[in-house]
């Protein structure tokens, strides 16, 4: 879910034609390492299972005759409000 939140390192699936899928994020070079410049695959089953349990949403397909691919985003849960309102009846009597 950590790379999933990563807004600088998006996450895609790929949906090949035979029904092949693949979750991977670009990694960018790290000139420090040397590494980088390449997709990196994720555990398809856990991004499955995040997929199952709503904690992640596809976006709209891109499709070729090859594959499909999807942008995966993380379903972020509404936050309650900082404070709540009062019934109408106490604020009119207040």
């Amino acid at each position: 879910m950590r790379i999933l939140h990563d807004t600088g390192a998006p996450v895609f699936l790929t949906v090949h034609a035979d029904g092949r899928r693949r979750y991977r994020y670009w990694q960018a070079f790290d000139p420090r390492t040397g590494r980088g410049s390449c997709y990196v695959a994720l555990p398809t089953a856990e991004c499955e299972a995040l997929l199952a349990a709503g904690r992640i949403t596809l976006g709209d397909p891109v499709a070729d005759p090859a594959r499909t691919t999807y942008r995966v985003r993380p379903v972020r849960k509404p936050t309650a409000p900082a404070r709540t309102a009062r019934p109408r009846a106490a604020r009119a009597a207040a």
